[in-house]
């Protein structure tokens, strides 16, 4: 008898169970639209709207000023540009917590890249093209959220483009590491691809938290790629230029129809049609290629300073800029 009662029991407690789980079903579908409205509301209360048509007085007190009319290279479109001013000399600093978590980041993946991709060239620049590129359609990713949900911020179309060319920037520095059999091994490929996946997802968990923080991660990327690609040019100058240029290196960098990644592309740069703002050098051989994409990270690493620093693009080529500081400690 007391086997039966149990028995009886549990049966009614599995059928209660299943009647609360058939209740609760309809509640659980709206659990991901909850979550999303959850996550777009401050966005959505940052919502700014500017003037159509702002004065140049009304521009200058609300902190912006006005620069001659730019025009893009890739639409032809001439209109004026307002952007944020930069305080003269007086550079943010970045939270002694954050950027040292950042430089733990970083400095384990680059470390982790330099064991593994030791002698191996061509693979380890195909592994850190395809990581360095993913932070750009992660802020264009967020930025275009914002977007939708009603964000009207200043330079929020500059910032879109820029950071666009430099997506496609780094894309045609992937393009010229397979070209050079970087990606020949599927271990590789899984290797960065996987990498590059996670990586995506957790700069779009940063950025929208903290742009600043996320852009000090380019930073320290795109510093990083410099002197790799410096370091390898010293060491193996007589050996590139003896090798040939590939097809997608002299697509990209030569032809008038390129649109290649240079200062002279940025807002408030003056529009110079179909040549570059730094004279690039004439593709004779591989050396020149490894020159411009060395180059291309240097640039990209004097914009992502100026937009952690002032928290806006570099309005002139010329703009000096050093590595982001951290908040110095409290004594």
């Amino acid at each position: 008898r007391a086997c039966h009662r149990r028995r009886r029991v549990v049966q009614s407690l599995r059928l209660l169970a299943h009647q609360r789980l058939r209740a609760t079903a309809p509640n659980m579908r709206l659990l991901p639209v909850l979550l999303l409205c959850a996550l777009s509301l401050p966005w959505a209360m940052r919502v700014q709207r500017l003037p159509a048509a702002p004065s140049l007085t009304s521009a200058v007190r609300n902190g912006y000023h006005a620069t001659p009319a730019t025009c893009s290279s890739s639409t032809r479109l001439c209109t004026p540009q307002l952007t944020a001013t930069q305080p003269a000399n007086t550079p943010r600093v970045l939270e002694t917590p954050v950027y040292c978590l950042n430089k733990i980041v970083i400095d384990t993946v680059k470390g982790a890249i330099d064991i593994v991709y030791k002698d191996r060239d061509f693979a380890r620049f195909y592994v850190l093209e395809t990581v360095a590129r993913v932070p750009y359609f992660a802020y264009l990713s967020v930025l275009h959220l914002r977007e939708t949900f009603g964000v009207r911020d200043a330079d929020m179309r500059d910032r879109m483009r820029t950071h666009y060319t430099e997506a496609d920037n780094e894309l045609h520095h992937l393009l010229i590491m397979e070209a050079l059999g970087g990606n020949a091994s599927s271990v590789d490929r899984a290797f960065a691809q996987g990498m590059a996946f996670f990586y995506y997802w957790y700069v779009v968990l940063v950025y929208s938290i903290s742009e600043q923080a996320a852009y000090h991660l380019s930073e320290l990327i795109e510093d990083h790629a410099y002197y790799t690609y410096d370091a390898f040019l010293e060491r193996k100058a007589d050996e590139l230029k003896l090798l040939p240029v590939p097809p997608i290196a002299r697509e990209y960098y030569d032809s008038p129809t390129s649109f290649p990644f240079t200062m002279s592309y940025l807002p408030n740069s003056e529009d110079q049609g179909e040549t570059t703002g730094r004279g690039r050098p004439p593709m004779q051989s591989l050396y020149d290629v490894f020159v411009n994409v060395r180059d291309d990270e240097a640039e990209h690493w004097q914009t992502l300073c100026s937009l952690v620093q002032y928290d806006s693009l570099p309005s002139t080529p010329e703009l000096k800029l050093e590595a982001t500081k951290p908040a110095p400690l409290l004594k």
